[in-house]
This record gives C-alpha cells, sequence and structure tokens, in this order.
C-alpha cells in the first residue's frame, strides 16, 4: 500500500481543524481561551505512545469509534487544569462526582465535534460511544494501540492544546486502527502523486531505531558512560509547526546539512546540564572554568561528529549509497531558534516535512540526548523506492572509518 504526500497532508489538516472545533467548543463552555498549538501524525513502535507524558498526571475522556475509519480517541487534561475548567463550567467550584461529570461533558461536546469533521470529510457516518471518564498518570491514559499481525508500529495524530496565559496544555490523541487508515489515505491519494510505500516508511523507522542505537554505542564508547536508544519516531507535519515540536527550551549540540539520497539536516542536541555532564566525561582534565566553557564546546563538537557519522552511517548502509555530512557547527539557543532557519531552508521546496526523532539517556549521570534529522521530501521518497527491505538489519556502521 501506498499513501501519497497530498493525503497525509490532507489527513494532518483534518485532524488540525478537529482539534480546532473541539477548542472552540471549549472556549464556548467555558470562556477559556485556548489555541491549538501542534498537529503532527507520527509514526512508532506502539510501546512507545505516550512516551512524552511520562511523570505527569492527567483526567480525561476516552471513546472508541467505528464505520469508515476504527480506533480510539482520548481528550487528557493536565490535571493542574481541572479544577479551573470546571470552575468555569460550574460556578462556585465542582468535586467528586460533579467535577468528574464536568469533564465528561466537556469531553464529550469537545471530541463529538472532532470525530464529526472527520465523518464530514469523508462523507460517511463515524459512530462513538459515550465518553469514559479516565484517570491515570503519564501513558496510562491512552489506551492500548491497536494491535496488526506483524506490525509493531501505529499511526497516531497527536494534537497539543495551549491554554494562553497560562502554563497547562492539553492534548487529542487519535489512535486509528493501521489497516483502515491505510486503506482510507490511499483511497485519498492522487493519481500520479507523490507516493510513499507504508511498509517501507515502517522499515526505515526501524532502520533509524539501529541508527540511535549505534549512536548511543558510540557515545558509550567514547565517554564511557553506558548509554541506551529511546524513542524514535517519524513525524509527519507543516513545515512551519516543525520549530514548534522542538520547543523553546534551551540546548547546546551541533547541526550537519548531510547530502547523499536522502539529503537534509540532522541536529544532535543536549540540554545545557546533559551538555556540560557529558562534555566533562570526554575531558582528561577538569575545565578551565565555570559553566559551558570553550573545552565543553569543543568536546560537544567532537561527540556531535561522532554521534552523526554513527546515525547517517546507517542510513547509508541499508540503502547502499553514499550519504555524507558537513563538518559540525556548534548551536547553543532555544530550540526554536535553532530550527527555525533550517525549516525555512527545507521550506523552500515543500509545504510538509517528515521529521525522524529520536532519544538517547543514561541512568549514569544527568545526560540526556535528542536526535532530529529534516530530510528532503522528494529524497525520501525515492530512498523508500530504492529501499531493499531485506536489508533493513544492515546498519552496523564501520567504526574505522568514524574514527
Amino acid at each position: 500500500m501506498k499513501v501519497d504526500i497530498q493525503s497525509l497532508g490532507t489527513f494532518n489538516q483534518l485532524a488540525h481543524e478537529g482539534a480546532e472545533q473541539a477548542t472552540q467548543s471549549l472556549a464556548q463552555m467555558t470562556g477559556i481561551d485556548a489555541v491549538v498549538d501542534v498537529t503532527k501524525i507520527t509514526l512508532l513502535n506502539r510501546d512507545d505512545v505516550g512516551e512524552e507524558l511520562a511523570g505527569q498526571d492527567f483526567v480525561g475522556v476516552q471513546f472508541d469509534f467505528e464505520g469508515a475509519l476504527d480506533g480510539d480517541t482520548v481528550l487528557v487534561f493536565e490535571s493542574d487544569s481541572v479544577g479551573p475548567i470546571t470552575e468555569a463550567l460550574v460556578p462556585g467550584g465542582a468535586d467528586g462526582e460533579m467535577a468528574q461529570s464536568s469533564v465528561e461533558e466537556i469531553g464529550n461536546i469537545m471530541m463529538s465535534g472532532f470525530i464529526d469533521g472527520w465523518a464530514d470529510y469523508l462523507g460517511t457516518t463515524i459512530e462513538h460511544s459515550p465518553p469514559e471518564y479516565i484517570e491515570a498518570t503519564g501513558a496510562d491514559v491512552l489506551p492500548p494501540a491497536p494491535t496488526v499481525a506483524d506490525q509493531p508500529q501505529v499511526f497516531v495524530f497527536k494534537s497539543q492544546i495551549e491554554w494562553v496565559g497560562e502554563s497547562l496544555n492539553f492534548y487529542i490523541y487519535m489512535l486509528p486502527e493501521y489497516d483502515t487508515l491505510a486503506e482510507l489515505m490511499t483511497d485519498h491519494a492522487e493519481p500520479g502523486g507523490d507516493a510513499i510505500p507504508i511498509d517501507k516508511l515502517s522499515v526505515f523507522n526501524e532502520m533509524t531505531t539501529s541508527g540511535t542505537e549505534q549512536a548511543a554505542e558510540n557515545v558509550e564508547m567514547m565517554t564511557g558512560i553506558p548509554t541506551e536508544a529511546e524513542v524514535t519516531q517519524i513525524s509527519f507535519a507543516p513545515i512551519e509547526d516543525v520549530p514548534k515540536q522542538i520547543g523553546d527550551d534551551t540546548y547546546v549540540g551541533t547541526v550537519v546539512e548531510f547530502t547523499g539520497v536522502p539529503s537534509g539536516y540532522l541536529l544532535v542536541l543536549f540540554d545545557e546540564v546533559s551538555a556540560q555532564n557529558v562534555a566533562e566525561a570526554l575531558m582528561p582534565t577538569e575545565p578551565d572554568g565555570e559553566g559551558l566553557t570553550e573545552q565543553h564546546k569543543a568536546a560537544i563538537e567532537e561527540l556531535g561528529n561522532i554521534m552523526t557519522s554513527g546515525f547517517v552511517d546507517g542510513w547509508a548502509n541499508v540503502l547502499q549509497t553514499s550519504v555524507d555530512h558537513t563538518p559540525p557547527q556548534l548551536v547553543h539557543d532555544i530550540g526554536q531558534a535553532i530550527v527555525d532557519p533550517l525549516a525555512a531552508q527545507v521550506g523552500q521546496h515543500q509545504e510538509h516535512s517528515f521529521i525522524i526523532e529520536s532519544e538517547m539517556r543514561t541512568d549514569e549521570i544527568e545526560f540526556s540526548s535528542e536526535i532530529h534529522a529534516l530530510p528532503d521530501e522528494k529524497e525520501l521518497r525515492q530512498a523508500l523506492e530504492e529501499l531493499e527491505v531485506d536489508r533493513a538489519d544492515q546498519t552496523d556502521a564501520d567504526v574505522e572509518q568514524i574514527f
């Protein structure tokens, strides 16, 4: 099965408009001013769904739906936002069963509009169940992702809604059945359009996981710090939304431009504490100053180069092609400021972008790292067309070439 870029963009826009409709319903009921921040389609391993919710408490509502599209959808609120929301709906406050009933009422109105928007676009009926109240921590607030034989990865539609003026967010997760979604995407593909083979997109995601594992091994080899690859996913979003996905935290890291099939940009980013810790693990002596010194920055450049090589070489081995990259450029800024100029470059040739994301962590010290790749859409499609699926596990990089 194949899906063209246009239909991916259409379905992403449909999810975004549904989230905006849900947000407008919230405003009409409560007077709360909220905006849809980011909507994206993500392909990731089933076990990683909701990983970004870890450590937070949520309440919300869950529906299952069936018809032209089957699956589950969830609206979740950060627990700290429930009091103000129910206060807006029930002046004087609500708690216990009344608070739960208020959440269900709000969720029912918001999500009915979300699902009805899909049905209207598809020209069909999508039935949904009554809202089920949910309360849990982290990814436990989400239903199990749909299971498909021989398909460990799932598509997830995610919208993040920001409460304007408050440090609180709401989330809408839509977890459709893989087969019905793939069929719908295929049905809405334009004849002769820019088609992406869905099965190969999954393989490419697995290949990215292997590339991240290789990068983690390189980190451990250089620093002696046991490092593990964490979440790996491919997201699809409008190019203008790409910087928002990185956020406004401050990062230290490297940026390279890679050339070949595919070409694009690759970022290796550390939060400031992680950057300082991992850099000092590379230094033979104590740093000669406080904070992030020139010694730290040089170590980060070296580490970024090694991580990039391990990651990109994994691609090249499987694609049986040459993927080169420029020397690493050190960056130290908020995430959106780092990504903005890269997204602008990619956006000269395309309206949407695939964002390939990986994370690495270690329990030895406070250390986490993110890898983000922004490939050229047409060259990624060419690489997928030429990808031999039976080579997907051949991602070992040549360490002698790297060093």
